[in-house]
């Protein structure tokens, strides 16, 4: 039998009729995928407050639902309605409040989409979205006008043109999968998509953004992290924001990404209700990074419709960097952003550090509000620049450096260096054996 608590004993028990053990079972999870009321309540065997009841089909109509049993089971149905697991992931009637502020595409995606699946809003990177499908519709989502569209999951000839694309765009250095998540894709469809880009000179890493560690962590199988494994440099972003999200599951999920040589990190969005507490983030990174996943993005809510009643002040995203900077490890501190409304792209936003400066000194204030002075040079001639790069002999040397070149006893010494003797210019023995090669 599974190691599996006793709330998701009874779930399974509610599916099923009985213990199947299956429910670490990636096809299980994906297969009872929670998309109407009554499976909902029969799930967590509640009865929903009238209200929620009866809002819940009119908001479906326009923002449709679907919820992993896995994460329907971190709800705790006795507070429920202040539950951050469920305040993430079931439908309310705020959703229908369009404010004159909302729109569809907030960030301009489509407009800064020069074919299909793809987004190139900066200069050296794009956005290739791979799936529309999730394995849950995050009530959050910044790209609600695409939930519940599955009729438009690109084949392999529609990405082979995103991918067109990229080849022929010399600068595109960086490519960022996302959708939907690219981890509901089969393995073999991924690997296909992730072996056409590595083909792909001038493409220097790969990132995939993905939900599944914290909503369907089964995903995370041995045979997906093998595959992965064959593209490095690889690069995850995954989408805690709550601490309750770290479970046994998704830390083990994470263990086998980051045993697999492939860098985590995190995007978190700051809600109302959900994680707009200083005490609840610095719990979130401090469970990150302990499960060696680097806090990478505090995200303020974006302006797609129906999320007003998710979106906080500026001031507290503020407030919350406050509480993190100089009272925790940097690398636990992410960066707060706004991204710009109409595609302008990410903004970062911080506590103002610097007071003042004049010629040669700049007034700055610590985490603890001490006021100091930094000295800055008196006189500084920068290095004359003629903005010929391609003649550059200054610092622009911009290639690999060349390893230490060990010469003399120095080479029998170093471990690094096969040399095990030195052997005089023009020794006879040797230019004898030479000759004997030779003949």
């Amino acid at each position: 039998m599974l190691n599996l608590t006793e709330k998701q004993q009874e779930i399974l028990k509610g599916i099923d009729g009985e213990l199947t053990g299956n429910w670490k079972n990636l096809k299980w999870q994906v297969k009872h995928f929670v998309k109407d009321l009554e499976t909902f309540e029969k799930l967590l065997n509640i009865t929903l407050p009238e209200h929620l009841r009866r809002n819940f089909r009119e908001v479906t109509e326009k923002f449709p639902m679907s919820i992993t049993p896995y994460y329907a089971s971190l709800i705790n149905v006795d507070n429920l309605e202040n539950d951050p697991i469920f305040k993430q992931s079931f439908p309310v009637i705020d959703e229908l409040d369009i404010r004159r502020s909302d729109m569809a595409d907030p960030l301009h995606e489509d407009s800064d989409s020069p074919c299909p699946n793809l987004v190139h809003r900066y200069p050296d990177r794009v956005l290739l979205l791979v799936s529309n499908t999730c394995s849950m519709y995050c009530r959050h989502c910044t790209r609600k006008r695409r939930v519940g569209d599955r009729d438009t999951i690109p084949d392999r000839e529609q990405i082979a043109t995103a991918i067109d694309y990229i080849r022929n765009t010399p600068r595109m250095r960086d490519v960022l999968l996302s959708g939907g998540d690219p981890f509901l894709l089969s393995d073999d469809y991924l690997d296909w998509i992730l072996t056409e880009l590595g083909k792909i000179e001038h493409v220097e890493v790969i990132r995939i953004g993905t939900r599944t560690p914290v909503v369907l962590p089964y995903r995370i199988t041995d045979d997906l992290v093998n595959m992965l494994k064959k593209h490095h440099p690889l690069w995850i972003n995954t989408h805690f924001n709550h601490p309750r999200e770290l479970t046994n599951s998704s830390r083990t999920a994470l263990r086998k990404l980051a045993d697999a040589g492939i860098p985590l990190g995190n995007q978190s969005v700051l809600l109302s209700g959900v994680n707009d507490c200083p005490h609840i983030m610095r719990s979130l990174v401090h469970k990150l990074v302990r499960n060696r996943v680097r806090p990478y993005y505090l995200y303020q809510c974006d302006l797609s419709e129906g999320l007003s009643h998710f979106r906080t002040p500026v001031g507290k995203g503020i407030e919350i960097l406050e509480s993190l900077i100089g009272h925790t490890s940097g690398f636990c501190v992410p960066t707060y952003v706004i991204d710009a409304p109409g595609g302008g792209g990410k903004i970062p936003v911080s506590p103002n550090y610097l007071i003042s400066w004049s010629t040669n000194k700049v007034i700055l204030r610590n985490y603890e509000g001490v006021i100091t002075t930094y000295k800055e040079p008196d006189s500084y001639e920068p290095t004359f620049c003629d903005r010929d790069c391609e003649k550059c002999e200054l610092e622009l040397a911009l290639g690999d450096a060349e390893e230490h070149l060990f010469i003399g006893i120095e080479k029998l010494l170093e471990d690094s260096d096969d040399t095990i003797s030195l052997v005089p210019q023009d020794n006879l023995r040797y230019e004898r054996r030479k000759q004997e090669c030779d003949d």
